[in-house]
């Protein structure tokens, strides 16, 4: 997984992968989570592989836009 660089200085998020349809989310809790294609959808889940490549927003984003819409928890 790779560090989420966490610019704002205030997120959640302690690492991700991204997949070609799919992106994993550590969160600071420990918890890991999958968002692909099928949930929350294709245009999320390219959203947060641009904010998780930036570093910045991806925590509020998912707060906003996701929530509780993942594939699967994996931890």
């Amino acid at each position: 997984m790779t560090p989420y660089a966490n610019l704002g200085g205030d997120s959640g998020i302690s690492s991700y992968e991204s997949g070609r349809t799919s992106i994993t989310i550590e969160f600071s809790t420990g918890a890991v989570y999958l968002y692909d294609y099928s949930k929350p959808g294709s245009h999320h889940v390219e959203q947060m592989k641009l904010l998780a490549d930036a570093g910045q927003g991806l925590n509020s984003y998912i707060g906003r836009n996701v929530r509780s819409n993942y594939a699967a928890k994996l931890r």
